[in-house]
């Protein structure tokens, strides 16, 4: 039985939230057409200390809802090209997030293909992408689940954008390096499904464990 996660599950320590939205749900409902799939790598950023976290610079208009409660959506263009969702975490007036790095696709995988190979290009377009292919990368997972920057700031108890626990168990466990990014690249709040194909980071490394968390100061 799938059960909406609740508001109190966001209000925690960021990284404990990326850990324990492995093996949830992310589900997403547009125009009638709903996709989803299973989480399977997911990176934290924590607060204005963080130079990878967009908070770093203090407030500004682009990361308020980093700012706002817990819970939310923050969804912003990455480059100029691709969307990116993240899951804001932890107390009002405490910046931090989880970026949804990949998903197990689950429902509307016939929508997903259509919607990456219509961003595909040269022979790539004439290849069908494997199932494990359609979410991996935060880039990737928007286009497929058809998420924009329509859906920044909403409410994830809704029902447009939400995550859902349906008890799946999320395997192995292992933590690594952020990647993609230029600073902060020492932190080690990467969390992934170990062995899992959809992974779109180094899906061999062991990482330090699970045990890491750390709350926002």
């Amino acid at each position: 039985m799938a059960t909406k996660l609740p508001r109190v599950f966001y209000d925690r320590p960021t990284l404990d939230v990326a850990r324990d939205l492995m093996g949830k749900v992310l589900v997403h409902n547009r125009r009638g057409i709903r996709t989803s799939g299973v989480i399977v790598e997911a990176e934290a950023y924590i607060g204005e200390s963080d130079p990878a976290c967009h908070a770093a610079p203090g407030p500004t208009r682009r990361n308020a809802p980093l700012y706002g409660p817990p819970g939310y959506a923050y969804v912003y263009l990455n480059y100029g090209i691709h969307c990116l969702v993240n899951v804001v975490t932890e107390a009002e007036r405490s910046p931090a997030a989880v970026l949804i790095r990949a998903l197990e696709p689950l429902e509307g995988t016939d929508v997903m293909r259509r919607r990456r190979a219509r961003t595909m290009k040269g022979g790539a377009a004439d290849r069908e992408l494997a199932r494990h292919e359609l979410c991996r990368g935060p880039g990737n997972l928007t286009m497929a689940m058809g998420i924009s920057l329509a859906e920044n700031r909403l409410d994830l108890l809704g029902d447009r954008l939400f995550l859902e626990d349906r008890a799946l168990p999320a395997g192995q466990l292992a933590w690594g390096p952020r990647i993609g990014i230029r600073v902060g690249t020492g932190h080690p709040w990467r969390v992934y499904v170990v062995g899992h194909p959809a992974v779109s980071g180094n899906r061999s490394a062991p990482g330090p464990g699970t045990g890491r968390r750390r709350s926002n100061g």
